[in-house]
């Protein structure tokens, strides 16, 4: 099983690193793909990377709902940080970053779209998202990447803004719209990758039921999206999502395993290489 989206560099798991990637090994978990939200994390994603070579697969990405901490104090500093919309500046940087660093990373990511009205306080919000996510588009297509994408109360404007500029390998992760949502994506041929969570969610049964399985993959967005909303999600958690695949779909596990590893491995051919 390939992990298609988790957060590892995440503070959550700085106190227990090594056990947690210890579980996911035994749990069949072949490899891990480590999203980042900010620049911040990008040297910490490549440090781990290094340490658990051949499992932790490094993505860089600016997600569209930024923190408050990432513009002014450290994040030891901080105790309450404030979700805010992403700023046109964030995404300062990123290239160089990339230049340096895009022959060890995996994809871009975690990019996208989030018009969640808490974080919304004005249409410049969404158009500074809608750039910021535009010039991660550009970067993936430089590099030959396929992007990791968010797109919480944004479905249908995230799905045809990467359309209109040309995305075309494309994961939805944790995708929150609706079959019909879906189905210009389906059609483009992006991928979506499936939660823990979702088996939680009979609504979400129409969705997996909709996407074929040869665009399906698994994920956790560890530490979040889990089993249970109250403990911390990791991915040895991920044989869940195949599970509920399995049963949604009338296939075995092993099936599910099969067809969604060997997506993983056409989507982001990198880790043909990488994984050990």
């Amino acid at each position: 099983m390939i992990d298609c989206h988790c957060h590892l560099a995440d503070k959550a798991f700085d106190a227990d690193i090594d056990a947690v990637v210890n579980r996911a090994k035994e749990a069949g978990v072949k490899a891990v793909l480590v999203n980042t939200e900010c620049k911040e994390e990008y040297q910490k994603t490549l440090d781990m990377a290094k340490k658990y070579d051949g499992f932790c697969m490094p993505c860089f990405g600016v997600h569209p709902v930024q923190y408050e901490i990432v513009h002014s104090v450290t994040y030891e500093d901080a105790t309450d940080p404030a979700p805010v919309s992403v700023k046109r500046q964030d995404i300062n940087g990123v290239d160089e970053w990339f230049a340096k660093h895009h022959s060890s990373l995996v994809a871009v990511g975690e990019c996208g779209l989030d018009f969640t009205p808490r974080y919304i306080k004005s249409d410049d919000d969404k158009a500074a998202q809608r750039e910021v996510l535009k010039e991660q588009i550009a970067l993936g297509k430089q590099y030959d990447l396929a992007l990791n994408v968010h797109s919480r109360s944004a479905g249908t404007p995230v799905i045809d803004f990467l359309r209109s500029n040309g995305a075309d390998r494309v994961l939805l992760h944790a995708f929150s719209g609706s079959p019909k949502n879906a189905q210009p994506a389906i059609d483009a041929g992006f991928y979506f990758s499936i939660p823990p969570s979702f088996a939680n969610l009979e609504e979400k049964r129409k969705l997996i039921e909709k996407i074929p399985i040869d665009q399906l993959c698994l994920e956790t967005d560890s530490p979040v999206l889990g089993p249970s909303k109250t403990e911390r999600n990791e991915p040895a958690n991920i044989i869940i999502s195949a599970q509920w695949i399995a049963t949604v779909k009338g296939l075995s596990v092993e099936e599910v395993v099969q067809k969604t590893t060997a997506n993983a491995l056409r989507l982001f051919p990198k880790l043909q290489s990488l994984i050990k």
